[in-house]
């Protein structure tokens, strides 16, 4: 990459804000400036981060006349009042939360799966919901297989993506379960250690949550496929940074084998397989924390319907599923020339 943007991150503090950062600096992102931005609470701190310390900047006080790139991860409020603000003054948005997804004319877009999905009149990009792009990492190369009728999905979801106090929350909640102290919630709605519980957003009138609702939404738009269907259940478990999901990808006709899933996941961009049944290790979320790949296991047939197989995934929710997948789609238009800088 020859080009140097000139980036910003809105949301800065944040835990993704942070992993933004770090990944800047692993993959050698080049950039002529880099600006932190924040709420006025946090305006004129220090942040620390790989390129020395930082000044954060009041985001409502920042001009984006220069930017070539700003990445929103400060909540879809925030992404509502200042994206159109920075896309009007010339900025390239990339946008991690859920304001613009389901917009038709904003692509909503996983890099290895529908990347081609961004064309140069595209300045709004949309990063997908965190459960919708790990499961789909390991979802979409089976369509080389066949036709997918249905998928049944249980995600396994960490605190991370309830943002760095939930994490918090849970390490506090854990050292006081184990003093044998009453736990107090404060951030999620129930008492986090050593439980699970529905995922934490509210519940529509056929009784699936919000967070539910995104995985079928999103995963249609991002496969291109309005008509599939999906019956998915969203739990919230006590696990610090990556999600697991235990899925059921149902065919039109007959089922592909084992080994021919297995082929197909070992030789997808993004995607490890971790499948040895005898030693039993399988994707779990510790293997999965810090990694850039999805961990896919647990493939085998269905035995209650000939027409469909079972998997297992793991994926670090900070990383592909936010973080990652918005510097990837930033890389990919960076070398389109749909990015430019210095």
């Amino acid at each position: 990459m020859t080009s140097k943007p000139k980036i910003e991150i809105v949301g800065a503090t944040g835990a993704v804000g942070r992993e933004f950062l770090q990944l800047f600096h692993q993959r050698s992102i080049p950039h002529s400036r880099l600006t932190l931005l924040a709420s006025e609470r946090s305006a004129g701190n220090e942040m620390s981060t790989p390129y020395g310390n930082h000044t954060i900047q009041d985001l409502a006080k920042f001009s984006f006349s220069e930017s070539n790139v700003v990445f929103f991860s400060a909540g879809g409020g925030r992404s509502k009042e200042f994206a159109p603000k920075a896309l009007h003054e010339g900025a390239v948005v990339i946008d991690n939360s859920s304001a613009f997804r389901m917009d038709p004319d904003v692509p909503l877009v996983v890099p290895e799966i529908n990347g081609e999905t961004i064309t140069p009149n595209h300045k709004l990009i949309a990063n997908p919901n965190c459960s919708a792009i790990i499961m789909l990492m390991a979802v979409a190369p089976l369509r080389s297989l066949g036709k997918i009728r249905r998928i049944i999905v249980s995600t396994y979801q960490s605190a991370s993506g309830a943002g760095a106090a939930a994490m918090e929350e849970l390490k506090e909640q854990t050292g006081a379960s184990l003093r044998g102290e009453p736990l107090e919630p404060k951030i999620l709605p129930h008492p986090y250690a050593f439980n699970l519980f529905s995922h934490n957003t509210p519940i529509d009138a056929n009784g699936y949550n919000e967070e539910e609702n995104k995985v079928i939404e999103e995963s249609r738009k991002i496969l291109d496929m309005p008509d599939l269907l999906i019956n998915p259940t969203c739990v919230r478990v006590p696990v610090l940074r990556a999600h697991s999901e235990s899925i059921t990808v149902e065919f039109a006709d007959h089922a592909p084998s084992e080994a021919d899933v297995r082929n197909v996941l070992s030789h997808s961009p993004g995607v490890k397989v971790m499948d040895d049944r005898a030693t039993n290790t399988f994707p779990m979320p510790l293997a999965a924390s810090g990694q850039n790949d999805v961990l896919v296991g647990r493939i085998r047939a269905d035995i209650s319907n000939p027409n469909a197989i079972n998997l297992f995934v793991a994926g670090d929710q900070l990383l592909k599923g936010a973080a990652l997948n918005a510097v990837q789609i930033a890389e990919m238009m960076i070398q389109k020339g749909l990015i430019s800088g210095d």
